[in-house]
């Protein structure tokens, strides 16, 4: 089992991957429905996939990767179980998530212009979380957005970290 642990702040790293690779994967399929689109279409749908990615980034990936952070930041032990970077509640939210995108998809119950701007929107939203994840493990600081990047905040310690470096 020694293999399957990490060090704590290693999790920062692989939620920042695990994020990225799946926001991509989702962005991916959402681009590939894209091509189906011709006309004015395309640019209402781009539009659409605007107001997705500000939804789901500010009202949901930005308080979740900040709470993420906080409890992995928050981890005792030295070393912990590398699928800690999620907690119950984070795992079966995926799961769920999903499942219900698979199952959409799969019935044909959406049309392909709907999956264009939501997927796109979403996997944009999650590959952002996730560089967000990469830029906290990096600079070991709390930037909530890649798009902030100069952003100055405590530390565990009590002093400001402005992104110069690991602890």
């Amino acid at each position: 089992m020694r293999l399957l642990k990490v060090s704590s702040e290693k999790l920062l790293l692989i939620a920042g991957i695990v994020w990225s690779v799946a926001g991509l994967n989702i962005a991916f399929i959402g681009l590939t429905a894209y091509l189906v689109e011709t006309g004015w279409l395309v640019w209402a749908l781009v539009g659409a996939t605007l107001a997705v990615f500000v939804l789901f980034h500010v009202f949901v990936f930005t308080k979740m990767v900040g709470k993420h952070a906080e409890r992995i930041r928050g981890f005792d032990e030295d070393r912990t179980y590398v699928f800690k970077f999620f907690d119950r509640k984070g795992y079966l939210m995926m799961a769920i998530m999903m499942a219900v995108g698979i199952g959409l998809r799969a019935s044909g119950l959406v049309p392909d212009w709907f999956i264009a701007f939501f997927y796109t929107g979403l996997g944009l939203a999650l590959v952002v979380a996730g560089v967000s994840f990469l830029l906290r493990y990096f600079r070991s600081d709390k930037t909530p957005c890649p798009a902030l990047p100069g952003t100055y905040s405590k530390d565990r310690r009590g002093g400001t970290s402005g992104g110069r470096g690991r602890r």
